[in-house]
């Protein structure tokens, strides 16, 4: 046999917003090279200070950078460290042909970064150079200056559509078997199904007269009963739902994932979850990501840090309020929600304050987990302690930062790469149960 043709070693060059959401840019490209417009530099020293995830990714880049670079020039190639590894090296200038300043009639990073790109592109004019970044609207400039443009793919969910649900409905089951897990509770997986489910899977399964909610047990395998049954006064009202709440309930699943479009009660089921098991945890914290609009920082609002902080919480404490208003305020029930706010037992939170606290038995419910990348998801799961109980809510349709995607968010990879797992259970909720006039909405507009 001939010898099989050399890949084609290509040239990749990194946006700023790559390295934000994965400082390990630079390792991902394999055999090929990579190289680092100057501008990039400078915004990332621009990003170096603070508590957020990108001042973590512009100082981790920053400090891979300098170990590489020793006893190297940047505007050298250096080698990538590993033996498949290419190259890399910072472009210091631009002296092309085509300048998108003047393309564009505007002097900005971006466009520095573009020519520098061009640039490179004039010089290997052997190889082909392809401008990498998160950012739609610089690749869609870049390609209309005949410039190779992608999407940075790792972390990135290739098939959507096959995104894993959590659950299914097994048709045509014998009423056999649904009269035996409703009289025992339970049913020897193999009586059903020949091959094993994902952990923690959830079935209706269905004859043409009768069906039953259950749940694949990985450790006992078996299908389990799963009881439709209230938590803190919430009662589930599908079967969906019904799924979740018991993923949310059980003590063996230390990682549950819910995801679904608004109004579908997915953090309202979460923190009922929590409040009912408020006894097993030390502290339960319910806390989301701050996604300023109109990319304007909370600085811009006006009063104390509380005061900036309070209008991206009000949905949680809204939450918590409907689940208050299901008992009379003379009810022990209703009392002891404020107790738990009170004492700290209940805290609601920006998901930043979170960062350095122990996470050793805390329930800890994460809002709006599609604002955030996979390795700000896997920050906080390395974080857990013993005891500890996990719970990400978010709809990965509905994304407020630029950079990331119903493919790229944190939610999504969390959801594909954790499937199957003895310690994780996900659910897909669908059904609208906030309103009819929600539902409308959702279904037409």
């Amino acid at each position: 046999m001939g010898k099989s043709k050399p890949k084609e070693r290509k040239i990749f060059v990194l946006d700023t917003s790559v390295i934000l959401y994965d400082h390990n840019a630079l390792r991902q490209f394999e055999e090929h090279d990579v190289a680092i417009p100057i501008t990039v530099l400078e915004e990332i020293d621009n990003f170096k200070k603070g508590n957020e995830s990108i001042n973590f990714s512009a100082r981790e880049f920053i400090r891979l950078l300098d170990q590489l670079s020793l006893n190297h020039s940047l505007t050298d190639w250096i080698p990538l460290n590993g033996p498949t590894k290419g190259n890399f090296k910072i472009i210091m200038s631009a002296s092309n042909t085509v300048d998108a300043e003047k393309v564009f009639a505007e002097v900005k990073n971006d466009h520095k970064i573009i020519n520098c790109a061009l640039s490179l592109q004039e010089e290997e004019k052997d190889r082909k150079v392809i401008l990498v970044s998160k950012d739609i609207n610089l690749r869609l400039k870049a390609k209309s200056l005949n410039l190779l443009a992608e999407d940075y793919e790792t972390g990135k969910i290739k098939d959507l559509d096959s995104l894993y649900k959590g659950r299914s409905v097994a048709e045509d089951i014998s009423a056999e078997v649904v009269s035996e897990v409703y009289k025992d509770n339970h049913i020897a997986r193999d009586a059903v199904f020949a091959e094993k489910p994902f952990a923690n899977h959830y079935f209706i399964l269905k004859n043409h007269k009768n069906s039953v909610l259950t749940y694949f047990n990985p450790r006992e395998d078996r299908l389990e009963k799963v009881e439709k049954i209230a938590a803190y006064g919430i009662r589930p009202r599908n079967a969906e739902q019904t799924f979740a709440l018991h993923a949310l309930l059980n003590p063996e699943i230390r990682l549950v994932t819910i995801q679904g479009v608004a109004g579908t009660g997915k953090t309202l089921l979460a923190l009922a979850a929590a409040i009912e098991q408020k006894r097993n945890y030390l502290q339960i914290y319910l806390a989301r990501p701050i996604v300023p609009l109109s990319n304007k920082d909370i600085g811009y609002l006006p009063g104390d840090i509380q005061s900036k902080i309070n209008p991206f919480m009000e949905p949680l404490y809204d939450n918590l309020k409907f689940i208050q208003s299901q008992y009379n305020e003379h009810d022990k029930e209703f009392q002891k929600i404020n107790d738990l706010t009170q004492s700290e037992k209940l805290v609601i939170t920006p998901l930043a304050y979170i960062r350095g606290r122990s996470l050793s038995n805390i329930f800890f419910i994460v809002d709006e987990a599609q604002n955030l990348t996979p390795h700000e998801v896997k920050t906080i799961i390395t974080r857990a302690g013993e005891g500890t109980k996990i719970v990400f809510t978010g709809d990965i349709f509905q994304i407020d930062t630029p950079y990331l995607d119903s493919q790229s968010n944190g939610l999504s990879y969390l959801i594909d790469k954790v499937r199957d797992q003895p310690l994780y259970a996900h659910i897909t909720l669908e059904k609208g149960e906030r309103s009819e006039l929600a539902n409308l909405a959702n279904l037409l507009l």
